[in-house]
């Protein structure tokens, strides 16, 4: 694991693209006269003993920043601290290992003792901070503490660098300080960088691990603290210790003040809001300074000075905005001058809230400027509102510096699922929410507590990628409760941890019914004037849209530190990729149930509708449209999909779909929309649906999945058109039979993304292909036992819709398919094609709903409506050819019987494998060939279909089928249990130190294999800067045991993890998808990572979400 400052440049800059050009300055070595060389006459004796007293002081630090903050991100690391007071227990590292968010971090010395440790000071600019522990709990290793001795860094002093590096427990680099003038590296554009310092170089070609590693020389002292390195060039980087000293003589004066405790201790640090670089004479000549000026600079300054201070950049709304420009050479702070930053900074963090005296030159003009000194803690934020996963926070000096904006804005550190899903990109500055202006984050904690869930309303931002441009986009605040409702983290140092308190209760959620008022506008208009226009909101996902706080993985190795995936909006591909991430609970919100009514539905696909209005749905796009083209237009329907990433179950793919479904049933009460899963893939989802006949967008319910067939239905209640819009939108006629067959003529009918009909005629040339999807590295769902309709010509494989007789009634839905191409071993690449799906399981589905058939009730529309189950056989199938099939032995008799009874198709299933967990797992084997059932031929999926059926129409049956096979030479009549399936998909998942634990999907089923143990519960993601992501339990297997007890189902998952207590260490027994078990141990975090249970509830069609445990 490397150490994060890969992504700020720890170590390793290369990895953060750091930007260091040539100047003229860096081009020989200088000689600093204020520490001149003196020759090292140390032997290796001496090196020995040093060493033999460092190294037991050294610790390797694991750190976890629980959240995006600021300029990091969430995840976990390595990285290097070491000792600088025993007594007290204080170890300096680096600014980044300490972060500036939410941490929790644990030593270990050399002897493998391991100690928590807990963040007591970070430099708001500079790149160190200080971690304490409890010396007492330090038992069995002899160590001392590591003097600091900045003065003794000086050009040409060998030096050795003893840390973690390159994730070694111990790692000794050998190296010789080459200038002590260094510029400060600049590692990000939007990340952390250091300023207003100098540093010191050297060549001792350190990496990731090392940050925070001490820099000693032969006598044992440390120099300097390593910081970051340019791997191109071997180089390493090192911050001096000057500011570093006085920081730890502050600490040690505020934990002796407060006897045996830690209390949070002020350490003053001043500021105006300015960057300096430290320019050559040369540089400054240029920009205009006077030569009478420098000739005074130089007589004033120590021997050897080579420059003086310049402007660089000033922050908007600082105390020197406005006073102060690029460009301007700093030459007297309040009467002394100034070349160093040393002086500079000691001035600065002594004047605290007092006015200080500048004389600058501009351009060879003199000037005085008069500045209040401000404090550099006011600017740095020290608490962050969490809501729906999104870190916000007032935006730092940091980041004000790399975004030229104001300090104090409301800033997104990490957008979560609401903001990502309005396509709110990370870093944004939000300016306007819900209509009222927002200037400081209590602005908008105020605007937030006015909302109902399920409200939509606007939100201005700006980028700082595109900082001259305001951006709108439209919010939808959560309906279900995905997250925790919103909280408030606040920094307390003296216990080192952030304090969680409910900012406030959420409203309760508007009625499903409701309709959004802008919606309810553009109904009233075009009732009044029967001209509507829809207006298109293209909302761009930059490549720095990110998929999630506590971002989600679902891969089963490690990931590099927090980084987080920065994927393009991809519509080709459907693909949006998620890197997660939770938020920590607290109590659930309430909600205003809806009255539960029991409601009988009218047998009628398009309910009657006394609306009269002049309202004319649009006309095909192009004035040649086809008819069946002008029919089909007012049943479309446009999705858009989105998944929170806290509940990415069922190893769905990505977080954001686009599809063409089609209405297949509408009345006053219920529409119900018909559409692939590759569109709508789990229940766990927010659905919006936008329609062709009338310019509207509203929510719908993900009702139904089919656990085989690749389509779902969504439910939109019809009242949210408006009486216009219901008047105009119409349900498709459904046309199962006659089945398509080679050679005829269908319509292909879809929508584009700018709702525009689209349609062409083409031929089928393959009405019942049977369907080959290999599984995927992370099993999701796949079409299996489908036979699907191939054209000669359609639009490509991103264009879903309908295919239509010359009526425009629909034969089949043109659906998108998930598939992955696997290149070798280890690569492989998500991708989508379309096929027809017949319709005729979509309309029994629709029957049954309609007619009120037996089954679990699910409220719909505020009514409760019963749902169908679904009968099937739990085997994996796939056709041979009969030819094939004879030369494994099957019988003339057979061959002909099956070519009777489907002389096309001349084929005969066989078992591919059984679902594990099936009825038929242990009776049916690969490679047997199903011939009959109850003595019927059986030649395709459908024949296996209507067995199915036929038992559910049987009263006097066991749920067996009387299947004859052809295994291994002889003919076999056997019975074969079936299962029954509900469409509700996965309605239960359990987060647990930050993995989402679910019971095993029918994708991880179809790999045949369970746990002997048990079907355990499955490990579907995991979260960056969790427990998990610390300890190495990843996506991809199930816990089977924790601390000795079985888990095999989620109810006794809960049993177990109930016990658990906060900081305890657990024992957790796994076995991976390819059946190899492991143990490992976890320390369990209830403060930031509470255990807490989301489930769908049928009888009010809500997801809640339950705290199973937490800190109290």
């Amino acid at each position: 694991m490397g150490d994060p400052l890969e992504r700020l440049g720890s170590d390793s800059a290369t990895a953060m693209g750091i930007d260091t050009p040539t100047k003229d300055g860096e081009l020989g070595m200088e000689i600093d006269g204020a520490a001149p060389f003196r020759e090292n006459a140390a032997t290796a004796e001496d090196w020995r003993k040093a060493l033999n007293k460092v190294v037991p002081a050294v610790v390797v630090l694991r750190t976890t920043a629980c959240r995006a903050f600021d300029t990091e991100a969430a995840g976990a690391s390595y990285a290097t601290g070491f000792v600088v007071d025993k007594q007290r227990g204080i170890i300096l590292t680096n600014r980044h290992v300490v972060k500036p968010g939410p941490v929790v971090a644990e030593a270990m010395f050399v002897n493998r003792e391991e100690i928590p440790v807990f963040p007591v000071y970070r430099d708001p600019v500079h790149d160190f901070g200080f971690f304490r522990y409890d010396p007492n709990a330090v038992q069995f290793l002899d160590y001392e503490e590591i003097p600091l001795a900045p003065e003794a860094a000086c050009v040409g002093l060998e030096i050795r660098v003893v840390g973690n590096d390159s994730g070694e427990k111990v790692s000794i680099l050998a190296g010789t300080l080459a200038r002590l003038d260094r510029d400060a590296p600049h590692y990000k554009k939007d990340g952390y960088n250091d300023f207003n310092t100098f540093y010191i170089q050297a060549a001792s070609g350190t990496k990731g691990g090392s940050s925070g590693s001490p820099v000693i020389d032969w006598q044992g002292r440390a120099v300097a603290l390593n910081a970051g390195s340019k791997t191109s060039s071997a180089s390493a980087f090192f911050l001096p210790l000057e500011r570093v000293v006085r920081a730890l003589e502050f600490l040690q004066k505020g934990r002796d003040s407060h006897g045996n405790k830690w209390e949070a201790v002020s350490i003053p640090r001043g500021t105006l809001q300015v960057t300096f670089l430290h320019k050559g004479f040369d540089e400054i000549r240029r920009l205009g300074l006077r030569s009478e000026t420098e000739q005074m600079v130089r007589h004033a300054s120590p021997p050897g000075e080579t420059g003086m201070l310049v402007v660089d950049s000033v922050v908007p709304g600082g105390p020197a905005h406005k006073h102060l420009e690029p460009g301007d050479v700093l030459i007297r702070v309040n009467g002394e001058v100034i070349t160093q930053f040393l002086k500079m900074e000691t001035l600065l963090d002594d004047g605290v809230e007092h006015e200080i005296e500048l004389l600058i030159e501009r351009g060879g003009i003199p000037a005085t400027v008069n500045l209040m000194v401000q404090d550099l803690h006011s600017i740095t934020p020290d608490h962050f509102l969490e809501v729906s996963g999104a870190v916000i926070h007032p935006l730092s000096y940091q980041q004000a510096r790399n975004c030229r904006f104001r300090c104090g804005r409301v800033y997104v550190a990490e957008p979560g699922y609401m903001l990502f899903r309005a396509g709110v990109p990370r870093h944004a500055i939000i300016t306007k929410f819900s209509g009222e202006e927002i200037s400081v984050l209590d602005d908008l904690i105020t605007v937030l507590s006015k909302l109902s869930r399920g409200a939509r309303v606007p939100l201005e931002y700006i980028s700082y990628l595109d900082r001259h441009r305001t951006k709108s986009v439209l919010v939808t605040v959560d309906r279900h409760e995905w997250y925790a409702p919103p909280q408030l983290y606040s920094r307390d140092d003296s216990t080192g941890l952030w304090s969680i308190r409910t900012a406030f209760q959420p409203p309760p959620p508007l009625p499903h019914s409701s309709i959004l008022d802008g919606d309810l506008v553009l109904a009233k208009q075009a009732a009044c004037t029967a001209e509507v226009t829809m207006e298109q909101v293209d909302q761009e996902r930059r490549q720095e849209l990110i998929d999630g706080v506590a971002s989600m993985e679902t891969n089963d190795g490690h990931s590099s530190e927090g980084s987080h995936a920065q994927d393009e909006s991809d519509i080709g591909k459907k693909k949006r990729r998620v890197e997660e991430d939770l938020s920590a609970d607290g109590a659930a919100a309430d909600y205003s149930l809806l009255d539960n009514r029991e409601l009988e539905l009218k047998d009628t696909r398009n309910g009657d509708s006394t609306v009269v209005t002049d309202y004319q749905s649009p006309p095909a796009s192009s004035a040649n449209a086809s008819y069946a083209e002008h029919v089909i237009e007012p049943t479309l329907v446009m999705f858009e999909v989105h998944v929170p990433p806290s509940c990415m179950v069922d190893g769905v793919h990505s977080q954001h779909f686009f599809g063409t479904g089609v209405i297949v049933y509408h009345s006053q009460d219920l529409g119900l929309v018909a559409v692939d899963k590759n569109t709508v893939a789990i229940s766990v989802s927010d659905v919006m649906l936008s329609f062709a006949a009338f310019p509207i967008e509203i929510s719908g319910e993900v009702v139904f999945l089919h656990p085989v067939h690749n389509f779902a239905l969504v439910a939109y209640d019809p009242s949210a058109l408006g009486p216009v819009g219901a008047s105009a939108v119409r349900a498709a006629e459904l046309l199962p039979e006659p089945t398509l067959r080679r050679g005829d003529s269908v319509y292909l009918v879809g929508l584009s993304r700018s709702l525009q009909a689209t349609s062409r005629k083409s031929i089928v040339t393959n009405p019942c292909a049977a369907l080959n999807i290999g599984s995927a590295d992370c099993p999701r769902y796949r079409a299996i036992n489908m036979e699907v309709i191939e054209l000669d010509t359609d639009f490509g494989s991103t264009f879903s819709g309908v295919l239509t007789d010359e009526r425009g009634r629909v034969q089949a839905i043109w659906g998108s398919f998930s598939t992955q191409l696997k290149f070798g071993c280890s690569s492989s690449e998500d991708h989508q094609f379309v096929r027809g799906i017949p319709v005729y399981s979509v309309s029994e589905v629709v029957n049954k709903i309609v007619s009120g058939a037996k089954g679990p009730p699910l409220l719909i529309n505020g009514a409760k409506r019963p749902m169908p189950l679904v009968r099937m056989l739990e085997v994996e199938l796939y056709p041979t050819l009969l030819s094939k099939a004879r030369s494994f032995g099957l019988s003339d008799q057979w061959v002909q019987a099956l070519v009777k009874r489907d002389p096309v198709r001349r084929q005969v299933l066989r078992v591919k494998g059984c679902l594990a967990g099936s009825k038929a797992e242990k009776i049916l084997e690969q490679g047997d060939m199903v011939l009959a059932i109850n003595k019927e031929p059986v030649t395709c999926f459908r024949d296996i279909e209507n067995g199915c059926q036929a038992l559910d129409n049987s009263d006097d049956t066991d749920g067996k089928l009387n299947v004859t096979i052809f295994r291994q030479g002889r003919e076999i009549d056997i019975l074969v249990g079936t299962d029954v399936r509900d469409g509700n998909g996965t309605a239960r998942v359990i987060n647990w130190c930050g993995c989402i634990v679910q019971e095993p999907h029918s994708a991880v089923r179809a790999l045949g294999y369970l746990p002997e143990e048990g079907h355990g519960v499955y490990v579907a993601r995991w979260c960056h800067g969790s427990p998990v992501h610390r300890y190495g339990l990843y996506a991809l297997q199930w816990i089977v045991e924790i601390n000795g007890k079985p888990t095999p189902d989620l109810d006794a998952f809960i049993s177990v993890t109930k016990e658990l207590e906060h900081g305890e260490f657990v024992r957790v027994r796994t076995v991976h998808l390819n059946g190899k078990p492991r143990v490992l141990t976890l320390k369990q975090d209830l403060h930031y990572w509470p255990t807490w249970e989301l489930r769908f509830h049928p009888d009010t069609a809500v997801w809640r979400r339950q705290i199973v445990k937490a800190l109290v």
